[in-house]
């Protein structure tokens, strides 16, 4: 099925919010703290501009609770007297120029009497922050399985390590933005966002309104990745307030710069491993220590490290685990969610790990894989019964036999010692990735979705996802068509609005086609229902039935309906994070080859594979595009996107000097999918958006490890942190085949 939107987007007629012509509409700007951590002494405006010709906004004119809500209610719309971060929001503006308002932001002077920050993660608990109480620590979480204690002792050998992971930007292509203005007495919401009842629910206690009065409408989303899971609550916040105080529309839309200094970013993390093992290699003891970044306020930072802390004994069979985790709280710009959630980080450190023991073994580290992977009928960490029926050892296997690992380790045998700058290696990393909400999540989110059947005959899915470019629009005309023997041009896709549309649940978290897409067909399977039709009939027959129940019931509306129910046997003990963390997992292998290059440091990567087990392949252009993507993103986090931070702020916030790679800079991304059905996704599918990001880095990283003899284990490695490890220049070129 061709991509339901995309001559819309490729012809530039998609009408993205700041597209949007609104009559009489003020453009908003935010002025912000420009110091981490203190007081606010004063706000001084300059007098060479006329204020009266402004809307402005503070604390004072929230009307209700002064807080963005989503786990806790810590993050204050606007600062109300002290600031926890650089770049943290204090005033609003709103002006009918857009070059104006910009302008007059800059005319703001907030004052600040500076308190000590802290923006080290790494320290605990650190110096303490006075509005968190004792200690720095936001969250504690801790895995235990087995005796560890008693194994590594008892462990032949103990391999320790210890792996660092920086920040990431989303770079979406379209920046933040919102639109707000009042319909009668109802505030009408419109903008780029994941997540539109995240947004509803943030906006009624912030001001004071109910459901009612209130209206989240997504328009097309030129990207997310996670960066627009949260955040534009904020920033639909902020334009609300200015257009209740002006009573007229009013659009805040970020400009590049602001975005990237102002919003979430992916977590830093700090991950230590001691691992016990036989001579043979097999995992006896796994003790893990992983440290995160959450910045000044909790954002989604509990979420993204218990699901770290669930994956970071990765898709490996041990006895013995113990994970202790914490999120510390540090004066730096809040993190938040970012495709993978945590996990890119967990894996980062557990595969380089794993190529740490290899080496140490002097083992293949292929091999030391096949020994280790899950089995059916083995646990993880939580000791969740693996029994999907994945042949993982199988996927590895393939992945690297798509590379030609063997003929490729020879050639780099061959070229390596007798080129006189260039190195080349080869690396893997196997990994996995939950699908959907972790524990009890699902059931938490109670998602619903309803399929109308139109007086014309025509099928209209009512749900909350959206489409953000990874091709839920096109997913869900495709089940239903196939669920209903539909022509897909009889399937409408809702506009998300929630005054029109059921929670149906964020698009994040891979559960978009598996858990909402299954809403959808048992949504379908209803609407038959309630018509009296069977399971197989559809087509032009459901068509005449749902005409002749309009006919009958004129001014009503026909809506079948479905809610979440958990698959069976699943249970979750959230005191102790034991159980069944999720209802399925995607398992991969990807495998990277590179070429580094010893007079400039840089490292080009040369060709990629990856395969993976999604379930059933619903689409497989979009498919392969997620995969494909999803690897792009984390081969430039391993490489590319460094975050230089000072002050807790990020210093290079421009695209000039913070690098993504372009189409010149990556390798041939060859996919191949294992379809083993889950009976409970749609159509058999799992998710896939985040899975292919998991472990493209350490794949890259272990393939530098190779080409130069070093273990690098910080990202992204930039030429410069290359540079430091490689402490003679040119390693000499001549190595033993067994080092390879």
């Amino acid at each position: 099925m061709l991509r339901r939107e995309g001559l819309s987007k490729l012809t530039g007629r998609e009408r993205y919010v700041d597209d949007l012509p609104v009559d009489d509409v003020l453009w908003g700007a935010t002025v912000r703290s420009p110091e981490p951590r203190g007081r606010i002494a004063e706000i001084r405006y300059s007098p060479t501009v006329d204020w009266s010709e402004f809307v402005i906004v503070d604390h004072t004119d929230i009307p209700g609770r002064n807080a963005v809500y989503l786990i806790e209610y810590d993050q204050p719309a606007l600062a109300p007297g002290y600031v926890r971060h650089v770049h943290e929001p204090v005033l609003l503006l709103a002006h009918p120029s857009r070059e104006a308002v910009r302008r007059a932001a800059r005319e703001v002077e907030v004052i600040v009497e500076p308190d000590p920050p802290v923006l080290d993660f790494r320290i605990d608990p650190g110096p303490p922050l006075v509005q968190y109480g004792v200690d720095n620590v936001l969250k504690r979480l801790s895995i235990l399985k087995g005796d560890v204690e008693r194994a590594l002792s008892a462990a032949p050998i103990v391999v320790e390590g210890v792996y660092e992971t920086g920040a990431q930007e989303h770079v979406y292509l379209e920046t933040q933005g919102m639109l707000a203005y009042l319909d009668g007495d109802v505030l009408v919401i419109k903008g780029s966002m994941q997540c539109p009842y995240y947004v509803l629910k943030a906006l009624k206690p912030a001001l004071d309104r109910t459901e009612a009065g209130i209206r989240v409408i997504q328009t097309p989303t030129g990207g997310g990745f996670g960066g627009k899971e949260e955040f534009p609550s904020m920033v639909a916040l902020h334009a609300g307030l200015l257009a209740l105080k002006s009573g007229r529309p009013v659009k805040l839309i970020y400009d590049r710069p602001e975005d990237m200094v102002a919003t979430t970013k992916r977590h830093p993390s700090r991950i230590r491993h001691r691992t016990g093992v036989d001579e043979d290699g097999r995992l006896l003891a796994q003790d893990i220590e992983v440290v995160m970044d959450g910045g000044a306020y909790v954002t989604l930072t509990p979420v993204v490290l218990s699901r770290s802390m669930i994956h970071a004994a990765g898709p490996y069979s041990c006895d013995n685990v113990r994970i202790l985790g914490r999120a510390m709280f540090t004066n730096s710009v809040p993190f938040g969610a970012f495709r993978g959630f945590g996990n890119p980080q967990a894996h980062f450190a557990l595969e380089r790990h794993m190529d740490v023991i290899a080496h140490t073994l002097g083992m293949d580290p292929a091999e030391l894989r096949r020994i280790n992977l899950i089995r059916d009928g083995q646990t993880t960490a939580t000791g969740q019964v693996i029994r999907d029926g994945v042949d993982r050892i199988r996927n590895l296997d393939r992945a690297l036999e798509l590379s030609g690992v063997e003929r490729r380790r020879r050639e780099h045998w061959l070229f390596n010692a007798e080129h006189r700058y260039l190195r080349r290696g080869i690396g893997m990393a196997a990994f996995y990735h939950g699908a959907g909400f972790t524990g009890r999540g699902e059931v938490m989110l109670d998602s619903r979705v309803q399929v109308e059947g139109r007086a014309d005959g025509r099928a209209e899915v009512l749900c909350a996802s959206v489409e953000m470019g990874q091709g839920q629009i096109t997913a869900f005309v495709q089940l239903a068509a196939a669920r209903l023997h539909y022509d897909p041009d009889d399937i409408l896709i809702a506009e998300p609005d929630t005054q029109r549309v059921p929670d149906s649940g964020p698009t994040v978290g891979s559960r978009t086609v598996m858990v909402v897409g299954r809403l959808v067909e048992r949504a379908c399977d209803d609407l038959r229902r309630r018509l009296g039709l069977g399971e197989g009939l559809g087509g032009d027959e459901l068509k005449r039935a749902i005409a002749d129940w309009h006919a009958s019931h004129p001014g009503e509306r026909l809506l079948g309906s479905a809610r979440y129910e958990p698959p069976p046997g699943i249970a979750w003990d959230e005191e102790h994070y034991r159980g069944d963390a999720y209802g399925a997992f995607g398992w991969a292998a990807q495998v990277a080859e590179v070429e580094v290059d010893l007079r400039t440091y840089e490292v080009q990567v040369r060709d990629f594979v990856s395969v993976q087990d999604v379930g059933t392949v619903i689409n497989p252009t979009l498919a392969r595009g997620q995969v494909q993507g999803g690897v792009a993103q984390g081969i430039s986090w391993a490489l590319l996107e460094h975050c230089a931070f000072q002050n807790g702020a990020l210093a290079n916030g421009q695209l000039t000097n913070y690098l993504i790679p372009t189409s010149a800079d990556l390798p041939p991304i060859r996919v191949e999918f294992s379809e083993v059905p889950y009976e409970h996704g749609a159509q058999g599918a799992k998710g896939i958006g985040e899975l292919p990001l998991v472990g493209s880095a350490p794949a890259v990283l272990n393939a530098v490890a190779v080409a130069v003899g070093r273990q690098p284990t910080e990202i992204p490695l930039t030429p410069e942190r290359l540079m430091a490890l490689l402490d003679d220049p040119v390693p000499p070129a001549k190595r033993r085949e067994s080092d390879l």
